[in-house]
């Protein structure tokens, strides 16, 4: 037994001021084994409601954050046993406080990352609109998100924005979205048959959807018009400019088949003849 205690505080000096004992080196294993075992455990808890492809992502993440935590233990174990890393100290907070302030938007992306990951907020498939952009979901890394727009360009958002800014998910609840078209006509117009027929353009369009039905609101009696809002629901609401436009051109027709005046602006000038 004494010899085992003899052999565990037998201890090794390196360079001037260091020394390090048997007994300390089997702690630092011991206490990175469990450090090990605990981040693991922490890595499969956080992640267990993911799916695969964010997992795959946090293992990437932990593989890096690991290895700093290790380096951070290993320094306050030899600072505990006796070991002078003053030095060290001091030379790795001023490293750090320098990186930090100088990777801080890469920090902000990678945290707004991980919150996005974890809460789920938005996922691949999404349409979201964030700060006037608008674009489908088709990668969602630590750092950033791509999401393609209508016209087919990349959209890369920096995953910072996302606690900057305002995010409209589109499709949270489900891909049917409610879309408008507004129209005004002519005073005097018979609005039951306006209603009628704004209610056909939309029915006629075999993206709309046939429940919930098309709903008309009369909206306003404007300037120069009666106001109208034509509400319709689509499967697919990224792609909703070309029913709309088509949506347009069959109520423009409707109307001139029935006689219903779609007007301009208009303004009435008074001119007073003074001596």
């Amino acid at each position: 037994m004494d010899k085992i205690v003899e052999f565990l505080n037998y201890e090794f000096t390196i360079g001037k001021d260091i020394t390090i004992s048997i007994k300390a080196i089997l702690l630092i294993c011991i206490v990175l084994f469990a450090t090990s075992l605990l981040m693991k455990w922490a890595r499969k808890f956080i992640t267990r409601k993911l799916p695969d492809d964010d997992k795959v992502k946090f293992v990437s993440l932990f593989s890096y954050g690991k290895w700093f935590i290790y380096v951070i233990i290993i320094l306050m174990l030899f600072h505990n046993i006796g070991v002078n890393v003053t030095a060290i100290f001091a030379a790795s907070t001023a490293l750090l406080v320098g990186v930090g302030l100088a990777l801080q938007t890469l920090f902000q992306d990678i945290i707004s990352g991980i919150f996005i990951l974890l809460d789920q907020s938005v996922h691949v498939g999404d349409i979201i609109e964030l700060d006037g952009k608008i674009g489908r979901v088709e990668n969602i890394k630590l750092r950033t998100t791509r999401a393609v727009t209508i016209d087919n360009k990349v959209l890369i958002i920096p995953n910072h924005l996302y606690l900057t800014n305002s995010l409209y998910n589109w499709t949270e609840n489900g891909t049917e979205t409610r879309e408008n078209v507004t129209v005004g006509v002519a005073y005097g117009s018979d609005v039951q048959l306006v209603k009628k027929l704004l209610v056909q353009a939309a029915n006629s369009h075999p993206s709309v959807l046939k429940e919930p039905v098309p709903l008309v609101l009369f909206t306003n009696f404007g300037d120069s018009s009666l106001d109208f809002k034509l509400i319709f629901t689509l499967n697919n609401s990224f792609e909703a400019g070309v029913p709309k436009s088509d949506i347009r051109f069959e109520i423009d027709k409707l109307f001139r088949e029935n006689n219903i005046v779609i007007p301009f602006p208009q303004r009435d000038v008074h001119m007073y003849k003074t001596k």
